[in-house]
């Protein structure tokens, strides 16, 4: 779930850097979240093993 969520984010990052330039800061806060909740994910992930 939580990788669907990350990839959603980045998909909408990569739009919005090529199409939406304007919004830039907006951007790169949705693949920074992205990019903690794949960390996350990883993370517990190797603890429940």
């Amino acid at each position: 779930m939580l990788y669907a969520i990350a990839l959603v984010l980045i998909i909408l990052w990569v739009l919005g850097f090529f199409a939406f330039h304007v919004m830039g800061g907006i951007i790169h806060l949705l693949l920074v979240i992205a990019i903690i909740m794949i960390i996350f994910n990883v993370i517990s992930g190797r603890r429940s093993a």
